[in-house]
């Protein structure tokens, strides 16, 4: 379903858009991911809304068939890149697994802000962006996936994830369909 509208308490949750990521190879360029994602938070900003950035400090243990991590990653490896400006009221989360609300305290942080909508953009779309649009979905929330301002390094999966399973958790649009939507709540 196109975007229709933005709730007055919704945040913005940019997902992993972090330094050791900027030279992953995705279907849309990262630059243009990081620059329709700035857009919005600085959108979200002006209106006092709530922006969520969210970078990966490890990952959850168990076993998978993925060769293992480098352990000699640069120190700023999972730093938010500058173009994002990040400002000290933004919340910072950092998740140990692929979706951002789980054992971080998230949810917990957007209720006590009475946001009732997330609008969820970053990378990756089949992974970080889609578990974060999952677990928002069955936590009650609105959700809106700006869809240009995400990339995955599989074009198979971003199809899979825009067109097949972000319809059924919420609302799909553009930075500027959502923009527009956002000035139009009186914020």
């Amino acid at each position: 379903m196109a975007v229709t509208t933005i709730d007055p308490r919704t945040a913005l949750i940019v997902v992993d858009l972090q330094k050791s990521l900027m030279a992953a190879p995705t279907i849309h360029p990262m630059q243009g991911v990081v620059k329709q994602s700035r857009l919005l938070a600085d959108a979200f900003r002006k209106r006092r809304l709530p922006v969520v950035l969210v970078n990966a400090g490890g990952a959850a243990p168990g076993r998978n068939e993925m060769p293992p991590r480098p352990v000699d990653r640069p120190a700023d490896w999972n730093e938010i890149v500058p173009e994002m400006n990040r400002q000290p009221e933004d919340i910072l989360v950092t998740k140990r697994t692929w979706g951002a609300f789980n054992h971080t305290g998230l949810d917990e942080s957007l209720k006590k802000l009475g946001v009732t909508q997330v609008v969820i953009c970053g990378v990756a779309t089949s992974i970080g962006v889609e578990s974060t649009a999952r677990s928002a979905h069955e936590l009650g929330y609105n959700v809106t996936l700006a869809i240009d301002a995400m990339s995955d390094p599989n074009a198979d999966c971003y199809a899979n994830s825009v067109m097949r399973v972000f319809p059924k958790l919420g609302e799909t649009g553009t930075t500027q369909e959502i923009i527009r939507l956002l000035e139009g709540a009186g914020g």
